[in-house]
């Protein structure tokens, strides 16, 4: 064993050794000991080491600095939480191996929100500072000087005459005059506004306007750069745009480190950004904003798998800072913080609603069906024909359906049997009329398919794509130009045209001036999907496209095609705050989240009864499982009953009361370091509150 090996397995061991190695060369005089955390992926080494401080390092080693540091024999970056005067581990120090850079790119608040943020989903300190602080750039920092005092922050002038967008919400002036008045106070809001000067993006650059005004800093989170790009434009309009800078790994590490660094030292005070963003380095931070809570984007896919919401939340209680999450529809997460108490609802009354939401009509109702038989028949129903048609007198149409492609799903023409590849069992599909049938899995096309219970040889399309339903459309308005936006191929916005715009749920371009038009198509499909969410995500898609539309005051209509009355009725009426009232009311009759909180340990049958022996969880825990899942959807073919599943196959969900949260999280947590610790068995992977697992 070497040297070094020693001195770290005293270090972990708590053996006694002199505090300081000999043969060192002199360790500064004022702070000499540096605690460190050290970036491993080993949950066991998730806590503070110290070092000692080489003297001729003492100037550059200050706390947030990036370092080396010698451990076990090898060497590792790490960041610098404190200097110390003396240590109190009876472990022989090390010096630091040397020091990366003088920058403070780990600053207290940004650590102290990355210790709360691995502690509430069970995770690593260090996992939380790789999204926090972006790669390195050694020759972007020679352009900052450590400890220059920060420029002069660029003010807009006072803009008069202009209406607060936060009038037309009820508490929306209050929230707004407090946010001026240098208070911090945290809302939800339920916006009208999809397009134009008035939409959300405007909202938001409002809100920062009304905090940055005040001398302070704001942040703002969104899911994708399409919405990236109109926040962008709606902060030039309202606060310059040298007012702020944009957080995004889309960039590059170059820019993206100039930008954090320019955060860092105080030349701006607005960051805008995806979600790493969340953790932008802004001074004296007054606001932070969210955009479409329920977008996907916002779930960090690394580990600790923190969402973004969670993270801002987290942030604004350690920090003090006001909240804001904005959204067309409403989250049953944000609707529970209303509930609550801990923050105040921005909803538009129904006399703001009838003027500046569009007209919403049930393809399904009693009213049509009566007098149109066919309609649960047709994919398009004859009242959704005609609103397209109407509105393509006026200007564009938005057709969202629900799946990209021309057939994304076949089946049997005969037995209706879902078609399926024979080497991996994937799903086929048709990429466009008189094209080959194919895996969507492993790309396998498949000239002479034979459906495996009756032998027929014809499909049938049981979904239609994005593709498919646009050449439909161009066949039933003759002259009328049809456009897709969906999969890679992804339009921003179109003009004020009469057009038919065929697009996806997210995909969506925006209309300068609303579309006169709406239509919503495969309800039933986005509905019946297997999930706990199935809801809640159907009204966010349908909520968000049906905000681009035009007010009904200028002719804006949307049609929704969905047999769920109880869904359809909540666009109907505008009430995206009543839908998530009532969702959670039912998830708090059921004990599911967010009522509750939960986990879920992901490993082989062995792992997971090693992990849970001897775990002490509170005696109002749930544990529900172990069942056999899939990692990730893929061309594995499926399981067969009997079959023994592959290690790290079964999944444990526990589910827990808030207020046992910090005693489960925590024991989850101390279970992995031990088990890391003495690498007895198998990995468990363990997520808290994940997006997709219900």
């Amino acid at each position: 064993m070497s040297s070094d090996d020693g001195q770290q397995l005293s270090l972990l061991q708590g053996f006694s050794a002199p505090a300081v190695p000999r043969g060192t060369s002199p360790v500064a005089a004022g702070l000499p000991v540096a605690r460190v955390i050290i970036d491993s992926p080993l949950p066991h080494l998730d806590r503070p080491f110290d070092y000692l401080v080489p003297a001729q390092d003492d100037d550059a080693a200050v706390p947030g600095a990036r370092v080396k540091v010698r451990f076990a024999g090898r060497e590792h970056a790490a960041f610098i939480l404190e200097r110390l005067a003396v240590s109190d581990s009876p472990a022989r120090l090390l010096p630091l191996a040397r020091v990366v850079s003088g920058q403070p790119v780990a600053s207290t608040e940004i650590l102290a929100l990355a210790a709360a943020v691995a502690a509430r989903y069970a995770g690593s300190v260090s996992d939380v500072l790789r999204s926090a602080v972006p790669p390195r750039v050694a020759r972007v920092e020679k352009e900052f000087e450590v400890g220059a005092e920060p420029g002069a922050a660029v003010h807009a002038g006072e803009e008069s005459g202009r209406a607060s967008l936060y009038a037309r919400y009820v508490n929306g002036a209050s929230f707004l005059s407090r946010l001026t008045a240098g208070e911090s106070p945290r809302a939800v809001l339920a916006t009208l506004g999809g397009y134009g000067p008035a939409g959300w993006p405007a909202e938001l650059a409002e809100a920062v306007h009304a905090a940055w005004s005040a001398g302070r800093g704001a942040v703002v989170v969104v899911p994708d750069q399409r919405d990236l790009l109109r926040v962008e434009e709606a902060l030039s309009a309202r606060i310059g745009a040298d007012a702020y800078v944009r957080l995004t790994a889309e960039d590059g590490p170059t820019p993206r480190y100039r930008n954090f660094l320019k955060l860092l030292h105080g030349e701006v005070r607005v960051a805008v950004g995806t979600r790493s963003a969340a953790y932008a380095p802004v001074r004296n931070l007054g606001l932070v904003c969210l955009w479409d809570d329920n977008d996907e984007s916002h779930s960090e896919p690394r580990a600790p798998y923190p969402h973004a919401r969670e993270v801002l939340l987290l942030r604004s209680e350690l920090q003090g800072c006001a909240l804001l999450i904005a959204s067309a529809s409403r989250s049953v997460e944000a609707q529970r913080l209303v509930d609550s108490g801990w923050a105040q609802s921005l909803s538009a009354d129904r006399p703001a609603i009838r003027q500046l939401a569009p007209r919403v009509l049930h393809s399904a109702d009693t009213y049509h069906t009566d007098r149109e038989p066919l309609t649960h028949q047709v994919r398009i129903p004859p009242v959704a024909w005609r609103a397209a048609r109407d509105g393509l007198k006026r200007g564009p149409v938005l057709i969202q359906v629900a799946r990209t492609g021309f057939s994304p799903a076949l089946a049997c023409q005969d037995c209706r049997e879902p078609a399926r590849c024979r080497h991996c069992a994937g799903p086929l599909a048709q990429s466009g009329r008189g094209s080959a049938v194919a895996c969507r899995w492993c790309g396998r096309p498949d000239h002479s398919w034979r459906c495996p219970t009756c032998s027929g040889a014809r499909f049938r399309s049981t979904v239609s794509g994005a593709a498919r339903t646009a050449e439909e459309l161009g066949r039933a308005f003759p002259g009328a130009v049809v456009i897709s936006s969906s999969g890679d191929h992804i339009l921003d916005t179109v003009d004020a045209s009469p057009r038919v715009v065929v697009a996806t749920p997210g995909a969506e371009p925006v209309a300068a001036s609303g579309y006169a038009a709406v239509v919503l198509l495969d309800g039933n499909a986005l509905l019946g999907r297997e999930s706990l969410r199935a809801l809640e995500s159907t009204l966010q898609r349908w909520f968000n496209a049906a905000v681009l539309a035009r007010p009904a005051s200028a002719g804006g209509v949307v049609v929704v095609t969905a047999d769920d009355d109880v869904a359809a009725g909540h666009l109907v009426r505008w009430d995206p705050a009543g839908a998530a009232a009532r969702e959670l009311a039912l998830r708090m009759e059921l004990g599911l989240p967010p009522a509750v909180r939960y986990a879920a340990l992901t490993g082989s049958l062995e792992a997971l009864a090693a992990f849970l022996e001897g775990l002490d969880l509170p005696p109002s825990c749930r544990v529900v499982g172990p069942t056999a899942v899939r990692e990730a959807a893929g061309p594995a073919a499926p399981e067969k009953p009997g079959q023994q599943s592959a290690a790290g196959s079964h999944r444990i969900l526990v589910f827990f009361r808030y207020r046992d949260a910090a005693d489960v999280v925590g024991a989850l947590r101390a279970r992995r370091v031990s088990l890391s610790a003495r690498r007895t068995s198998e990995p468990v992977h363990v997520r808290i509150d994940p997006v997709g697992a219900l």
